[in-house]
């Protein structure tokens, strides 16, 4: 479900950040969009910017790192104008996150309870006990069986999977126009993974939320993105819609992506997958050009300066001195 209120819209995003050796250009000039009821997939390897993108539209970013951004907004409000106590507003309220990892995520000191109902209470003014059967209402919704037990329990006597869905339940208690998850099933066995995306998926699909997922999983990708924006090196090198991205990826990086995971009925067993040989560059100091060059195998010397964005029909656009054709620029 989608529509087309536009809900983030994150333009030029740029995170610095001082370090010993220089200024670490973790994300550079990142922008993309997401509606209502719309799934936004970051892609890429580790370290490619991901969830430093995240922690920067959720002001979580450590304080030395410095965010700029020609554009911000969560609906149509400028964050890069908002202050600590209007973020402090949003956040938890109408912007929420799923954190990678619930066992760090949660407090191991407080009950499950006591974690759920206690940015509920902060945000609206309503009683312990309607935030309580608030808390019961998304536990069930999340799939949790004897969710009212489930409070008073502590974050170690759950289940990986039943921490997860407790992340969700809590990123959910204020009703979130904008919900981030930051690879929620990484850490989870496979069955759970599946059984935690169609969560969100349900849960997106009845409360019409905005979503960006982030992971470097494909195939959760195919799974549940309306669009995808594959990033490399801090920045975005393809976005579009999943369907483009997946039937016609334009570039080098996305197609290597692409070659290493299996495609059922096509790749034998025991077949090799497809590399991407070499190693990310350092994003330390000026950098210039296609950060990809010195991996891609149509790398040329023009590839060293200004890196054209090409566009298709489709609404898909990539970073690359090829365009839909082939045909260098």
């Amino acid at each position: 479900m989608s529509s087309n209120e536009t809900v983030l819209d994150v333009q030029g995003l740029h995170v610095d950040i001082r370090t010993a050796g220089g200024v670490l250009h973790a994300v550079r000039d990142v922008s993309f969009q997401v509606k209502r009821g719309e799934t936004l997939c970051l892609v890429g390897e580790s370290g490619c910017g991901k969830s430093m993108t995240s922690l920067a539209i959720m002001s979580l970013l450590p304080k030395i790192a410095h965010r700029s951004a020609r554009r911000l907004t969560f609906l149509a409000e400028d964050l890069n104008l908002a202050g600590k106590k209007r973020i402090n507003d949003l956040r938890g309220n109408k912007m929420a996150m799923i954190f990678q990892d619930p066992m760090t995520a949660l407090n191991p000191a407080y009950t499950i309870g006591d974690q759920l109902t206690e940015h509920y209470l902060h945000h609206r003014e309503t009683s312990a006990g309607q935030a309580r059967s608030r808390a019961v209402e998304l536990l069930e919704k999340v799939g949790i069986a004897s969710a009212a037990q489930r409070l008073g329990q502590y974050p170690h006597q759950l289940s990986g999977g039943l921490r997860q869905r407790v992340m969700i339940a809590m990123a959910l208690m204020c009703g979130p126009e904008l919900l981030i998850a930051d690879e929620p099933s990484t850490a989870l066995d496979v069955t759970i993974q599946a059984q935690i995306l169609r969560v969100l998926a349900d849960l997106q699909a009845d409360l019409g939320i905005a979503m960006v997922l982030i992971t470097h999983d494909l195939g959760v990708v195919a799974r549940i993105a309306d669009r995808v924006a594959v990033m490399y090196a801090g920045e975005v090198v393809e976005d579009g819609p999943a369907q483009e991205i997946f039937a016609t990826p334009q570039h080098p990086y996305t197609q290597g992506l692409m070659r290493c995971i299996p495609v059922p009925g096509r790749t034998p067993p025991g077949g090799k997958l497809g590399t991407i040989p070499g190693v990310v560059p350092s994003l330390i100091g000026n950098l210039q050009g296609c950060a990809f060059r010195d991996r891609c195998e149509w790398a040329k010397s023009i590839c060293q300066e200004t890196v054209p964005v090409h566009a298709s029909a489709a609404g898909q656009r990539w970073r690359c001195i090829k365009n839909q054709n082939g045909a260098f620029a």
